[in-house]
């Protein structure tokens, strides 16, 4: 589109409208701050950030680049680069008809729409009937046409007080609850499809999270890791102005200790109660309220649902959020597309060589937690902690 627009209209998610006052305004004030982190982070110049009756606009000379930036931010229903104009119904028509010209062509269809929130001389179907009738009559050599239903192009106008805007785009968000409205999770990274999407799954319901790999060497390969910082690095770009920090736990001596020293059918169980617990440290470290992992229902022998309750046990001072339980591997992929980080995790590596050739999918408890007494669980975990390393992504 060929034209100039001096403004990014910034939409809230509608579940924000639907809490109590107070929480709204937290979470509006978490939104601006993050907005401005976002422009800030990206060198976009802005004269301001004003809120109105559900509405932030942002005043920015880059408004065109900015909108797809800003539309990334958890908590955006969607943005659209858009020129300020004065409230009054000529100057609106006047601009309408400036952003008409430059974006119509020959046999275009067309419709106007127009959203007003306090006291006007006019309606909102005025506006759509004068700017539309003016329009007509301005191009009429182009032979436009109005056309409600399915338009070619479509031109919006935003009325709020003593603000109005006009648009001609609108760019879909991402929805949720603006970052960090919820506190922080520790999410068990490991740089597959399933865990990363887990993670943003709870970002976007405004949750920080605190990304922890587990380095399975040698049972794992270098391009193992790699893997993993690529994706969280994905991760952190929709995480603008939190830490930008992977947490990785050398694991591989203690995933030895349960390879030679219990039941190989039981390895997978033994592995991942132990995360758990060493998640639950750095829980204690960071100030988490729980940790995520990409777990899902029947995806992998582990995670039968008689094996989930069993690996639950493991965890007792904080829940297990699990927020692809009933997702399918197709739906995770959909996702993983969306969000960036497919590419990165579908990447082909070595698989982890501790995984037993027939892993038990019904493990009962007694026999785990007797596996589990074979073990100096306590110094396992001691030592996984006391090694962790802070990567800057």
């Amino acid at each position: 589109m060929d034209w100039a627009p001096d403004s990014v209209i910034v939409r809230l998610g509608g579940e924000i409208w639907i809490k109590k006052s107070w929480t709204r305004r937290w979470y509006l004030r978490r939104l601006v701050r993050n907005i401005r982190v976002v422009l800030e982070h990206y060198d976009v110049a802005y004269d301001q950030i004003i809120r109105r009756n559900g509405r932030v606009f942002v005043a920015t000379c880059e408004a065109q680049a900015s909108a797809k930036r800003l539309s990334r931010i958890f908590g955006v229903s969607s943005v659209s680069p858009a020129l300020n104009t004065g409230t009054d119904l000529d100057a609106i028509v006047n601009v309408s008809l400036s952003v008409a010209q430059r974006i119509l062509t020959a046999g275009n269809s067309f419709a106007v729409r127009c959203k007003r929130v306090g006291k006007h001389p006019y309606t909102s179907q005025e506006v759509c009937r004068v700017v539309g009738r003016r329009i007509l009559e301005a191009l009429a050599d182009r032979k436009v046409r109005v056309d409600l239903d399915n338009p070619d192009l479509r031109i919006g106008v935003e009325v709020r007080d003593d603000l109005a805007f006009v648009f001609a785009e609108v760019i879909k968000g991402v929805g949720g609850f603006p970052l960090g409205v919820q506190g922080r999770i520790v999410g068990l990274l490991s740089g597959g499809l399933d865990s990363a999407v887990a993670c943003w799954l709870v970002m976007k319901r405004g949750c920080s999270v605190v990304p922890l790999y587990f380095d399975n060497d040698p049972y794992t390969g270098e391009s193992v890791n790699k893997r993993t910082v690529e994706v969280a690095r994905v991760l952190s770009d929709w995480a603008v102005g939190f830490p930008r920090s992977l947490y990785i736990v050398s694991y591989g001596a203690s995933l030895k200790e349960i390879v030679e020293g219990t039941p190989r059918r039981l390895t997978c169980i033994l592995c991942k109660r132990l995360m758990y617990r060493i998640a639950e440290r750095i829980s204690d470290r960071v100030g988490a309220e729980g940790l995520v992992t990409g777990e899902a229902i029947g995806e992998q022998a582990s995670q039968t649902l008689r094996n989930l309750r069993v690996l639950d046990e493991a965890a007792e001072r904080y829940p297990v959020h699990r927020p692809l339980l009933g997702f399918d591997k197709a739906e995770t992929e959909m996702l993983a597309r969306k969000i960036g980080t497919y590419e990165v995790s579908a990447r082909s590596v070595e698989g982890c060589e501790a995984v037993p050739y027939k892993p038990a999918t019904k493990a009962k408890l007694e026999e785990v937690m007797e596996a589990e007494s074979k073990l100096d669980i306590k110094k396992m975990v001691d030592r996984c902690v006391g090694g962790l390393a802070v990567v800057s992504l």
